[in-house]
């Protein structure tokens, strides 16, 4: 079996962002040289997370509506209280979707629908360079 890791960095700002890395994903797919297998999407932090949407501006609004509802930057969070740095609603928003994603690998190229993409969402509340590893396990 190959293990394969490959890491790259995104530039944040101090805001909600949203990054299209399916193209990342899919070239470390293939730089790996394994057809069939699985590929790891991960981002070190407590305020970042990793998931698969339709990267088009309407599903990344709405997206961006659903968790303002679910954890609103002006609600209250008591890491707030306690750390007075204002990111308590990241914390949530990233635990709530996790900092990773497994894909299958099948044929060389990681299996998503038609309209799916991998994004890695920075939830922060200032600028910061986020870390993403993608490893590809397979044969």
């Amino acid at each position: 079996m190959t293990i394969y890791s490959q890491t790259m960095e995104l530039q944040g700002s101090a805001d909600t962002d949203l990054h299209d890395v399916t193209s990342a994903v899919a070239q470390a797919a293939a730089d790996s040289g394994c057809e069939r297998g699985n590929i790891l999407i991960f981002t070190p932090g407590s305020t970042a997370a990793v998931t698969t949407i339709e990267y088009e501006s309407g599903a990344l609004s709405d997206l961006a509506r659903v968790l303002d509802q679910v954890a609103p930057r002006d609600g209250y969070y008591e890491h707030n209280e306690r750390w007075g740095d204002g990111n308590g609603y990241s914390h949530v928003r990233a635990a709530l979707m996790g900092p990773s994603l497994t894909v299958p690998l099948v044929e060389g190229r990681p299996l998503l629908g038609t309209w799916q993409q991998v994004v890695v969402c920075d939830f922060d509340n200032r600028a910061r360079k986020r870390r993403v590893l993608i490893q590809v396990q397979g044969e």
